[in-house]
């Protein structure tokens, strides 16, 4: 098995946050590399410029889809690597209390929100400006987890164990410092996207959840799109003679044998990592999801 068949099995077994990684690199490449290949067209495109979030309202009514694309694109690599290890940390602990729904549903109404608010904000300062980054998103899960267990000891690199709190609080801090600095409109978002976070929570706890908005939408898009299975006319015929057992029962103990190693593979991989697989395992899980 190729590398590439390793990368469409970690994308199916992985979750939404795994996803989330993989699209935003896949977006990230596409913002770098189609410009490129467009120019040996003599096309000069910038894919940034359709997928941003103006700070301009009227710009919204040619890319209405900029209120949440913005949340997967990134201006450059460092961008996007700081943000996809933010998005890794918190997604890990934000999926130990919560669903992989209410994960989708936080991080794109965190976007949403925080595109608002960059947009009305710099409306009134009379300022015209872009912006793209998963941050606000992601500063949305990492206040909502915080929030809902601020106690909990994280260990970090080369600093050791600190409590959840003191991440989120230094990252607020970090932004509140720079807000008159560079980047006033990103420093905006990510203290956008870190009160929703603190805001869903809060109505959690309440017996709100507001994702169940986001997972309704992604439901509908979902089952309009699939393809009802045919079923075309069958004539049926009369026969009165009996199958025999012994191979309705062999067929039933295959399929068995086939899940019961399936479960066992799937328990390894959630123990231990999708790493801990040998080659054989690996190829079997690759041909049995075909």
């Amino acid at each position: 098995m190729g590398i590439l068949d390793d990368l469409k099995l970690q994308y199916k077994l992985g979750g939404v946050a795994q996803r989330l990684i993989y699209w935003n690199i896949a977006c990230f490449l596409i913002s770098f590399v189609l410009p490129k290949i467009l120019l040996l067209f003599t096309i000069d495109v910038n894919v940034l410029e359709y997928v941003s979030l103006s700070s301009n309202p009227s710009d919204f009514l040619w890319k209405p889809w900029s209120i949440i694309s913005y949340s997967f694109f990134h201006s450059d690599f460092f961008h996007i690597l700081f943000n996809l290890l933010v998005l890794n940390f918190a997604s890990q602990l934000f999926l130990t209390f919560f669903t992989q729904k209410q994960f989708l549903g936080l991080y794109i109404l965190g976007a949403v929100f925080a595109g608002i608010i960059f947009v009305a904000s710099y409306y009134f300062l009379n300022i015209t400006s872009a912006m793209v980054g998963a941050s606000a998103a992601i500063m949305a899960v990492l206040v909502a987890v915080t929030v809902y267990q601020p106690l909990m000891q994280v260990r970090l690199l080369l600093i050791g164990n600190v409590k959840l709190w003191h991440i989120a609080a230094v990252l607020i801090i970090l932004d509140l410092v720079q807000l008159r600095l560079d980047n006033m409109g990103g420093h905006i978002s990510h203290l956008a996207g870190a009160f929703f976070g603190f805001v869903y929570i809060k109505a959690l706890q309440n017996g709100t959840d507001m994702s169940i908005f986001i997972t309704k939408i992604i439901d509908f898009f979902a089952n309009s799109f699939r393809r009802q299975p045919s079923t075309p006319f069958k004539k049926v015929h009369r026969n009165y003679t009996k199958k025999p057992v012994e191979k309705r029962t062999s067929r039933i103990v295959t399929k068995d044998k086939v899940q019961q190693q399936i479960d066992e593979i799937l328990d390894k991989i959630s123990q231990s990592g999708y790493d801990s697989l040998t080659k054989e395992e690996k190829d079997f899980l690759f041909k049995s999801g075909k």
